[in-house]
């Protein structure tokens, strides 16, 4: 680099043909002017063409090189666009500090030194601007005051500006990592050489009272040998960028091959797992069916069973109650019939749900035990204790499940029994549990089957086995556990004293 090229000089028009010592009026300026321009225009293509920023920055490089050495051309196509120019053909400092700042722009994107020295190019960017804004400002002050004495004299402070800051550029190049720096380097100290030697001759030919002109045509030779080596580094980065992505697509190319592979692969494990789930959902269909079968079946032996305990139950409810009519007992006909009526309704709609409340199961068990009370005269005391945390109305159990050990209760424990018949029902809570216990102080199990055996009319029940199923099916729909405890209760003698029934199932309340 050289920041002396931009200084006004007027020599006097000399007709030679020898381009070497006279660059300006051979045309050896135009030439290089020319090519410059040929090479600016096409970066700006292959801007437009890549968006690559890189391009713009270098041929906006060329561009102001061009505009910086315009003035010193005297004639022809190249004067006349200068004299187009007007005033702003007046300000060739101002072009060569554009193209240096540039220049800057240019190398920071060519080697990346915002991702590899991301501190050290916030400082020198910084830097960067504010001698930007310098020059704005010493331009801007020449234009409106039409004195020029600060513009010029700006000038040198800017060339001791630029040297130290390429002093911190080129620790940056030499400290890069990138294969590309070399290119920037050779480029950058081709144009040192020559515009070192291109000084040397310029001060001689001042001194000597000569014509400068010959010592610009070693300028211009590193002019066009720097960009020659750009042009290269440019041209290796485009192809590094091409062989990058040509990997990249080998790459992808292998990577789908390999995806297709392992697409064949997943389909065939796929198909296999299809295969083995259609088999799995078979057998679920068919465990499903199994177990709706089974449940189809508890409910038809509820039906049955209910088929027949009712009309015995019933012609038994009505024959009292007919009695009370026979006795003149209104008052205790209309009770019972009232209480036989709500029964009946609440079997006949518990009769189709597998499960009801537990407040309207109690009142079944109520409902029936007092009715069965008319048959002892209401001599049996039935006692009721239901714990007053429950949530009665929201707890669900399975439907009819205590009458039958009420009903075996009252059949079996307590009909023979002589004196006091006592029956007590208890629910209460216990954990996440809810534990319904039936107790009589009937004759015992025992006793019980003794006396059946004697019986010439034997009548098999299903009651416990049927209840038993209807709770294992209860329960295991929601995941939980039971328990159905039968307790012969017996006094400090031995002797047989009662039953006790224990109920334990977990409190099932369904989200609505």
């Amino acid at each position: 680099m050289i920041l002396y090229n931009a200084l006004p000089f007027n020599s006097a028009f000399q007709n030679t043909d020898n381009f070497f010592y006279y660059p300006y009026q051979s045309g050896f300026l135009d030439f290089v002017i020319g090519g410059f321009a040929l090479l600016s225009i096409y970066h700006l293509f292959l801007f437009f063409q890549n968006r690559n920023k890189l391009y713009l920055l270098y041929s906006l490089y060329l561009f102001f090189i061009i505009l910086s050495q315009l003035h010193y051309v005297h004639s022809g196509f190249l004067n006349s666009i200068l004299k187009s120019l007007g005033t702003w053909a007046q300000f060739p400092e101002f072009y060569t500090e554009a193209y240096y700042f540039i220049y800057f722009l240019f190398a920071f994107k060519f080697l990346e030194i915002k991702e590899d020295f991301p501190k050290w190019h916030k400082y020198i960017k910084r830097a960067l601007y504010v001698i930007a804004v310098f020059c704005v400002i010493k331009l801007l002050h020449g234009i409106f005051t039409g004195h020029y004495s600060f513009y010029r004299n700006g000038y040198y402070v800017f060339d001791l500006y630029v040297v130290l800051l390429s002093v911190f550029m080129y620790m940056l190049f030499f400290r890069s990592k990138r294969p590309l720096k070399y290119y920037l380097i050779i480029g950058s100290f081709i144009l040192l050489v020559f515009s070192v030697l291109s000084l040397l001759l310029y001060f001689d030919y001042i001194i000597k009272g000569e014509s400068p002109e010959p010592a610009y045509f070693y300028l211009y030779i590193g002019y066009v040998l720097e960009n020659i080596v750009f042009s290269l580094g440019l041209g290796r980065r485009q192809k590094s960028i091409l062989d990058e992505r040509n990997q990249v697509q080998l790459k992808l190319i292998e990577q789908l091959k390999e995806n297709e592979k392992l697409e064949v692969e997943v389909r065939k494990k796929l198909q296999q797992d299809v295969e083995l789930l259609q088999a799995k959902v078979e057998r679920d269909k068919l465990e499903r069916l199994t177990m709706q079968y089974e449940r189809d079946l508890v409910e038809l032996k509820l039906a049955s069973l209910r088929s027949q305990m009712n009309p015995h139950f019933i012609f038994n409810s009505l024959n009292s109650i007919k009695r009370f009519i026979i006795d003149n007992e209104q008052e205790n006909a209309v009770f019972y019939l009232n209480k036989f009526s709500k029964l009946v309704r609440l079997i006949l709609s518990s009769s189709v749900e597998k499960d009801i409340s537990l407040a309207d199961e109690i009142e079944i068990a109520k409902l029936y035990v007092n009715i069965e009370n008319i048959r002892f005269n209401n001599h049996l005391h039935f006692n009721v204790a239901v714990d007053e945390s429950l949530a009665l109305n929201a707890i669900k159990v399975p439907a009819l499940i205590f009458q039958p050990f009420l009903e075996n209760a009252i059949w079996h424990g307590l009909t023979m029994k002589e004196g006091g018949k006592e029956l007590y029902f208890r629910i209460h809570k216990k954990g996440e549990h809810l534990v319904s216990e039936i107790e009589d102080n009937g004759i015992g199990r025992e006793r019980a089957k003794a006396i059946r055996e004697k019986k010439l009319m034997k009548r098999e029940s299903y009651g416990m086995q049927l209840t038993q199923d209807r709770l294992k099916n209860f329960v295991g729909a929601y995941g939980k556990e039971y328990s159905l405890d039968i307790v012969d209760l017996k006094n400090k003698k031995g002797e047989p004293q009662g039953t006790l029934v224990r109920i334990t199932i977990p409190i099932i309340i369904p989200k609505k």
